[in-house]
């Protein structure tokens, strides 16, 4: 009994969740590099190169190559790759930026978040430590959206160029349902808890 109202109420919050998020960013995700307006700088949000079991990571491959994409089509004018970096041999900043130089975009372009250690922190870190007002999210469409309702609700005037996505069957389903629950988590942080990004610390302007 108590297991089935528990598990009535996650859904109820996924699916309320799935409904605020969706209204109020899906509109601010584009698929296509020319319908991007300029900004400055395109936020590439973290992802690992390689999954758990060692094989290429897809959704790090997509990323990077909408990233580039981007940037060659002259839609945005610097690249900040935000991600985590908590351990010597796990540094997702540093694997998107070598990525991108092989991708063909110049490193004085690429700028690193080193403490991006959830999307929260690395949109939050965009405004507050690369001052920021307005920034271009490179990422898959539902994660965009995500990204997107936190921009706003921290004041930034945001957009998104949507990755491709990875349509694997095991993989993508595993993600959607990740997504889903973060959703939530998404919420009580902006509305509840008012949670902070882990790091802040001295203002880095880009560009100059």
């Amino acid at each position: 009994m108590v297991f089935g109202i528990a598990a009535v109420g996650i859904a109820a919050a996924m699916l309320v969740s799935l409904q605020v998020v969706e209204k109020s960013s899906a509109a601010l995700v584009a698929n296509d590099a020319a319908a991007i307006p300029h900004r400055k700088v395109g936020l590439v949000l973290g992802c690992a190169p390689l999954r758990s079991n060692g094989e290429p990571n897809l959704y790090f491959r997509n990323r990077i190559a909408a990233a580039a994409e981007l940037f060659k089509a002259g839609k945005v004018d610097y690249l900040l790759v935000s991600g985590d970096n908590h351990a010597v041999d796990y540094d997702e900043p540093t694997a998107m930026k070598n990525a991108l130089v092989a991708s063909g975009v110049p490193e004085d372009r690429i700028v690193l978040d080193c403490a991006g250690f959830s999307t929260l922190d690395s949109v939050v870190r965009a405004k507050k430590v690369f001052g920021l007002p307005e920034l271009c999210i490179i990422t898959q469409r539902d994660h965009a959206m995500r990204a997107l309702y936190i921009a706003r609700e921290n004041g930034i005037d945001a957009i998104a160029f949507a990755a491709t996505d990875v349509m694997t069957l095991r993989g993508g389903l595993r993600t959607k349902i990740r997504e889903s629950f973060a959703r939530v988590s998404t919420l009580l942080d902006v509305h509840v808890t008012g949670r902070k990004p882990r790091f802040l610390g001295p203002e880095i302007v880009i560009g100059g």
